[in-house]
């Protein structure tokens, strides 16, 4: 199972000082916070994409080839790309090159994103949301499947032999995740595909994301990929530590109070008894995540939401200090004890590599 850390790159107001962060500041600390990610063993880390303020990640590839030029091992994801709204010739070339500057170290998110403004930004009608992602997405397969691709849609202009350049590394696209809160067909069409399905699993009750998760796992069975138990889950979640439980919900509460995503509405207790946000101690944190497992099944992915709402660089480091010291460390020997054999690893660049020269040894 993989485990690690996803930003969306918000640029707050401390609600203890007063002051919020330069541009710049924030995208040196998403850089440090990626670097760190890997110090701590992890294994992802994932930003998304957003074109207003206040936040900053608004070309994702561009951060990503930094990290991968300072990383090893970390695998290099995005939380989401906008299928929506970017060309998805351009999205084929920009993450086959991520590929190669990362030596294979990166898959995509695709997502629609939660900004109704974004879509005439960039040319588009927001209530073409759904047709949007699920051509643009054909498109993308098509553009990292087939060497040469002629093509002709509604929502851009026809392509003709066209070559999209570069070539996806050793033959095998970045793995796809399809990510969603609330839309059944993001999850549909996911499983069409048989890749993977990501419930953002941070506003939301537990029951919403059982049944998208059980939808998702359904229908992957459904176009014949696998059996429910064999599809690609993954999961977001929200966390905020410190060695007791007290002093955690003390330090994070007028964060939570302040933030412009959940602020000024629920209390933090009402909202940590509703949705999968965990403050509290690194144990509170093990069990709140194992649980996770009790209403999705199986999964391979789980990505904690860390630096949001303002937290200042030092504290979020010291709370990655936790989650690789702590808490992943035994998540991962649980998981591991918990999983049927059937059940699938998380995909890696390697291992999809390795499927296909058996498929090819075996055709």
């Amino acid at each position: 199972m993989q485990f690690g850390i996803f930003t969306v790159g918000d640029v707050t107001v401390d609600p203890t000082t007063g002051r919020a962060p330069s541009e710049h500041e924030r995208i040196k600390a998403m850089l440090a916070i990626a670097q760190k990610a890997e110090e701590v063993g992890l294994d992802v880390f994932a930003t998304g994409e957003h074109h207003n303020p206040p936040f900053v990640p608004s070309s994702p590839t561009t951060m990503l080839g930094y990290i991968a030029a300072r990383t090893e091992n970390l695998i290099l994801s995005t939380s989401t790309t906008l299928i929506t709204t970017n060309d998805p010739v351009k999205i084929a070339e920009d993450f086959a090159m991520l590929q190669h500057v990362a030596e294979g170290r990166v898959d995509v998110m695709m997502g629609r994103g939660n900004t109704g403004p974004v879509y005439p930004w960039f040319g588009k009608d927001i209530r073409d949301g759904i047709d949007l992602a699920i051509e643009n997405y054909a498109l993308l397969r098509r553009l990292w499947d087939e060497d040469v691709v002629t093509w002709k849609g509604k929502f851009r202009t026809p392509l003709q032999s066209f070559t999209s350049t570069p070539r996806p590394l050793d033959g095998v696209a970045p793995f796809v995740w399809h990510g969603s809160i609330r839309s059944p067909e993001i999850a549909e069409q996911a499983a069409y595909y048989g890749d993977g399905f990501f419930h953002n699993h941070i506003f939301w009750p537990a029951s919403h994301t059982k049944q998208m998760v059980n939808l998702y796992r359904q229908r992957y069975a459904h176009y014949g990929h696998g059996t429910p138990e064999q599809a690609i889950v993954g999961l977001g979640g929200q966390v905020f530590m410190r060695k007791n439980s007290q002093d955690a919900v003390r330090e994070f509460r007028p964060y939570f109070d302040n933030a412009p995503v959940y602020g000024h509405g629920p209390s933090l207790e009402e909202f940590t008894s509703q949705t999968p946000l965990t403050v509290g101690s690194p144990q509170e944190v093990i069990e709140r995540t194992l649980s996770f497992r009790d209403y999705v099944g199986d999964y391979q992915r789980q990505l904690f939401l860390m630096d949001h709402a303002g937290l200042p660089l030092k504290t979020v480091l010291e709370q990655l200090d936790l989650l690789g010291e702590e808490v992943v460390p035994v998540l991962r020997k649980e998981f591991a004890n918990r999983r049927p054999a059937n059940v699938p690893d998380a995909p890696t660049h390697a291992a999809r590599v390795e499927a296909k020269r058996q498929e090819v040894t075996q055709a």
